[in-house]
């Protein structure tokens, strides 16, 4: 009979998590490492991506394959904010399609204005260096999302003329705001 560990082993090798015993976080002389649950057991069950942590979160939610809890305080009134917001509009990249409702499934509007994003539009200055350094968008993305290589995940409208890839639209989302 093999092992669960040895399972788990193999289930994320295949799937490129790591175990706990060889992540380089944990220390796997430790007790815990026993009792915690390996990434592959947890992971490997959601919708899969090809970057990262190798889940796409965001699918996995709207599919019911997870259901973290909205607030930690039962009378906390949850907002979700439906629009979408276009930046990046003089640049040469594809624009930025900034999917609100996508992020305030997870995170209350607190967790990012006013301290990372003003809220009052085109009051913010977003920079590629700030957020690779770990600020701005780069507080999660690189960290708890999709890393930051996967350009055209954010950069995801094309611009009049510009070469079209598969993965752009042609046209600007229906309610997505510019800035002013």
């Amino acid at each position: 009979m093999v092992a669960a560990s040895a399972v788990a082993s193999l289930v994320a090798s295949a799937q490129g998590w790591e175990t706990l015993q060889k992540d380089g976080v944990h220390d796997p002389r430790g007790p815990a490492v026993k009792e915690l649950q390996e990434p592959g057991d947890a992971l490997s069950k959601l919708t899969k991506d090809s970057a990262g942590n190798m889940v796409r979160w965001v699918q996995a939610l709207e599919k019911g394959e997870i259901n973290p809890r909205a607030s930690i305080r039962p009378d906390t009134k949850i907002r979700i904010y439906e629009s979408d917001v276009l930046l990046n509009l003089k640049g040469g990249m594809p624009i930025v399609r900034f999917p609100h409702r996508q992020h305030t499934l997870w995170l209350d509007c607190v967790n990012c204005h006013d301290h990372l994003f003003k809220a009052e539009t085109g009051a913010t200055q977003f920079s590629m260096l700030k957020i690779l350094e770990g600020e701005q968008c780069g507080v999660c993305h690189g960290a708890v999302s999709f890393p930051l290589t996967e350009c055209f995940r954010c950069h995801s409208v094309a611009r009049p003329g510009q070469a079209v890839r598969p993965s752009l639209p042609i046209a600007i989302p229906a309610g997505a705001v510019p800035p002013k």
